[in-house]
């Protein structure tokens, strides 16, 4: 997971539109992504991160500084999320 003071791995968000996040943390039931868009609550969305691939998920919660989104946990979340916490690892000044 990104550590609060490193910058963000950057994502899309694949919604009505194409928009840039910021994923602040993820797992194998869901992520936080610090973005500007504001999809519907429930909307089915999915997410494209650089080195961790594609995956669907519901927009469980909206804030002020981001999204909520729940995956289906398996295990397509969970290698999701492990290739996503590795890539970010593995970027230098971790």
């Amino acid at each position: 997971m990104a550590s609060p003071w490193r910058r963000r791995r950057m994502c899309l968000l694949l919604g009505d539109r194409p928009a840039p996040a910021g994923l602040r943390s993820v797992s194998g039931s869901g992520a936080f992504l610090e973005t500007n868009a504001r999809p519907e609550l429930g909307a089915r969305v999915a997410l494209r991160h650089p080195e961790a691939g594609e995956i669907q998920g519901l927009v469980q919660g909206i804030s002020r500084d981001g999204i909520e989104l729940r995956f289906e946990c398996g295990e397509k979340s969970v290698a999701f999320a492990l290739a996503a916490i590795t890539a970010d690892m593995s970027r230098p000044g971790f």
